[in-house]
């Protein structure tokens, strides 16, 4: 008759209820994507793209004579604002299947103020048809979000409060201020 060791290895899983998590691909159209991940990957691969044309372009401006800074220029536009479209709809796509629906409602960035909904939609909870659901986000995904729609706010409030300052001060010196 054998007996088992109180000291025996446990035989049975013990993370079986524990939910898998899909991954992250920033380059796919399968899968998922939170809220806060779209929010960052969208503004921050945005920046990145504008900021790499804008380098480009002063490199070029540097290099090139005037006459051949055009012929530089659209190349490198059309390269960061298809590579900036791309990811974008890629992620728009992950993120409409975030919400159990069909990647065409991605088609909604063409509408304006509609990409907004992405931002304020959960996810449904668990796997669903386009796979499991994404993991949770960590103490960075939200400070870079966080930081990302600091900056996109600021900015607008600079674009707004530049131009009517610089109106205020050319006003007060016409007025002999």
């Amino acid at each position: 008759m054998e007996t088992t060791s109180p000291y025996a290895t446990p035989q049975t899983e013990l993370l079986n209820d524990q939910e898998t998590y899909g991954p992250i691909k920033i380059l796919s159209v399968n899968g998922r994507i939170g809220r806060l991940r779209y929010i960052a990957y969208t503004i921050g691969i945005t920046l990145i793209c504008y900021l790499i044309m804008g380098a480009l372009s002063g490199l070029a401006v540097a290099i090139m004579s005037q006459e051949t800074i055009g012929l530089l220029m659209i190349p490198i536009i059309a390269l960061g604002v298809g590579t900036m479209l791309f990811i974008n709809i890629a992620l728009t796509i992950q993120r409409c299947h975030d919400f159990n629906v069909s990647g065409w409602l991605s088609l909604g960035l063409l509408i304006p103020l509609v990409p907004f909904i992405f931002w304020f939609v959960p996810g449904s909870v668990g796997a669903n048809r386009f796979g499991p659901q994404p993991p949770p986000n960590r103490g960075g995904a939200v400070i870079i979000a966080v930081i990302l729609i600091l900056v996109v706010l600021l900015g607008i409030l600079a674009a707004i409060a530049i131009p009517a300052y610089q109106d205020y001060l050319a006003r007060a010196t016409a007025a002999g201020m």
